[in-house]
Order: structure tokens, then sequence, then C-alpha cells
């Protein structure tokens, strides 16, 4: 099953950059192939973290998919959950972490794991949707110096 995982330095806080990741309803501005977002649910669970139910759509070309995810924000660890509920894979899996860096800014731990259920969607998306997670801590840097400027 595909993995990819990164660690990126930049130049803003990790409380600023998780508020970012956090902010799931922005996403269709600036993610690559996330076309649109729709939080069904949101709740606090018994560990006070903000727990959401998010349907997304990725779409490259005439392909479009949705998929359900839990989203767990972990504000105190600095930490984002997401798990599969529903839709094209078999499984999926994902992870950011912000730490802070030794003289300002952060570096944002991005991690993801996928298995598309079906053979065919795999062939045909798998290697867009590669290519895709590996410019999303980019586009969350870009978007972390469009709102907050360039400088920590």
């Amino acid at each position: 099953m595909p993995t990819f995982e990164t660690v990126r330095h930049v130049n803003h806080s990790p409380e600023r950059m998780f508020d970012l990741v956090a902010d799931v309803e922005k996403y269709p501005e600036f993610v690559p192939l996330c076309e649109r977002l729709i939080v069904r649910q949101r709740r606090v669970d018994e560990a006070e973290h903000e727990v959401l139910i998010a349907d997304l759509t990725a779409g490259y070309g005439p392909v479009r998919e949705t998929f359900t995810s839990m989203v767990t924000l972990d504000r105190s660890a600095l930490a984002i959950k997401v798990e599969y509920i529903d839709g094209p894979f078999r499984f999926l899996d994902n992870r950011w972490n912000f730490t802070p860096r030794d003289g300002g800014g952060s570096d944002i731990h991005f991690w993801i794991s996928y298995e598309f259920r079906s053979r065919m969607l795999g062939a045909l998306m798998g290697s867009m949707f590669d290519r895709a997670f590996r410019k999303f801590s980019e586009a969350f840097e870009r978007r972390a110096d469009a709102l907050y400027g360039v400088s920590a």
C-alpha cells in the first residue's frame, strides 16, 4: 500500500500551522485535487479534542471521488489524525504533527498511507494521488505565507 512521509521546515509557528491545517473547510481554495469539502458533524470527544466528520471530493480531469473521514484535532499535542470511514479506499490513514524549531518557525510532519478499493481506480488515480500528496505540505506552506506573511 502506498505510503508517503515528509518533514517540511516553515517560518510559521506550530500553532499557526495547526490552525491552518485544522481549517478543513478552506481546503478547496488551495489543496491539490480538493474540489469540495463538507463538514457533516463537529463534536468534542472525551479527551476534549474536536472531532469532525467530513466528506472530501477529489477530482482530476473527468474523475471525481468522494470519501468520508474522521478528523481528530488535538490542539494540546499539535497533532491532527485523519481516519477513513467510507469511499473509494480500502484503507486511508493520515497524520500531521507540528513541532517548534529552535530559532523560530516549525516543522510540519506529514504522513499518509492508503490503498484504493478498486485495482482499476488505483491504476487510474494512484500516481496522480502520489504527486498530489507530495505537494500537500508545500501547498500549506504557501497558504501560510499568503495569510501570515513570509516571516515567522
